[in-house]
C-alpha cells in the first residue's frame, strides 16, 4: 500500500513557475513508474510526465522543454518543476505510482494559470 500526498499547487500568472511535490508513505525506490497526470473538468486524466526507477523520463508533447520530473528515492518524493506556465496548463495535477499490481493515486493539487 502506497499513500501519495501532493503539494505545491496554486495560482500563478502565465509565464510563471511552480514546483509540485508528491510525498509517498513508503519507499518508491523500486516502483517502476512514478508519474504526474492532470485533469480538467469534463476531460480524461492525461499523463504529463513519467519517470522510471532507472531514471528514464517521458513527457507529453505540450510540456516538453517546460516541465521537469524528478524523484528522490531517499526522501520518497517525486517532483514536477513547471516553468513558462500557460493558461492551458490549468488543471488538477495528480501523482501516480505504478507497481506490478496496481496504480496508486494522490488526491490531486490544483494549478491555475491566469492570462
Amino acid at each position: 500500500q502506497v499513500q501519495l500526498v501532493e503539494s505545491g499547487g496554486g495560482l500563478v500568472q502565465a509565464g510563471g513557475s511552480l514546483s509540485l511535490s508528491c510525498a509517498a508513505s513508503s519507499s518508491i525506490a523500486l516502483v517502476p513508474f512514478m508519474a504526474w497526470h492532470r485533469q480538467t473538468p469534463g476531460n480524461q486524466r492525461e499523463v504529463v510526465a513519467e519517470m522510471t526507477n532507472i531514471g528514464t523520463t517521458n513527457y507529453r508533447d505540450p510540456v516538453k522543454g517546460r516541465f521537469t520530473i524528478s524523484r528522490d528515492n531517499d526522501l520518497n518524493t517525486v517532483y514536477l518543476q513547471m516553468t513558462n506556465l500557460k493558461p492551458e496548463d490549468t488543471a488538477v495535477y495528480y501523482c501516480a505510482a505504478t507497481t506490478p499490481t496496481r496504480v496508486y493515486w494522490g488526491q490531486g493539487t490544483q494549478v491555475t494559470v491566469s492570462s
